[in-house]
């Protein structure tokens, strides 16, 4: 019998200090960017997005895949891609992210939210936002971690 499997991720994560350094003149090439990064890790982009000061994926990923590895090499990647392409030295990544394990239900709702950020973070900060699907999600956090 071949292995069968169904993992789907919704994975946050956010600039140094959630500075707006994410730009609307690039960001398409860089989400596009990511997906190809995640593609290379044999991951499959579902949907990604996000506002300036943060991206959200959906992914789909393998038994093999190690979602702190997977995170890890796509934040590296893209870090290498804003220094290069944008030549933005400061740009960095918060430490640390936010993944959730979704059902195949919960996919197309999320692919719908991370699709409608913009107008999302026009009436709640990402932080306010985060803070929300964490207590969703049952997950306790030290708030100090967030900033």
């Amino acid at each position: 019998m071949s292995t069968y499997h169904c993992i789907h991720f919704h994975i946050i994560f956010s600039t140094k200090h959630r500075k707006p350094w994410i730009d609307d003149a690039w960001v398409h090439q860089f989400h596009a960017y990511l997906g190809g990064t995640l593609k290379g890790l044999e991951a499959v982009p579902l949907k990604i997005g996000g506002v300036s000061d943060h991206v959200d994926m959906l992914v789909g990923c393998k038994t093999t895949h190690c979602p702190a590895d997977l995170v890890r090499e796509t934040k590296s990647a893209a870090t290498l891609w804003v220094h290069k392409e944008i030549k933005f030295a400061p740009f960095a990544w918060q430490e640390g992210y936010a993944i959730f394990s979704l059902s195949p239900d919960a996919c197309p709702g999320v692919a719908k939210y991370i699709e409608h950020q913009a107008a999302h973070h026009h009436k709640k900060s990402s932080l306010d936002e985060l803070k929300e699907l964490l207590a969703k999600a049952g997950v306790q956090y030290d708030p100090k971690y967030l900033e």
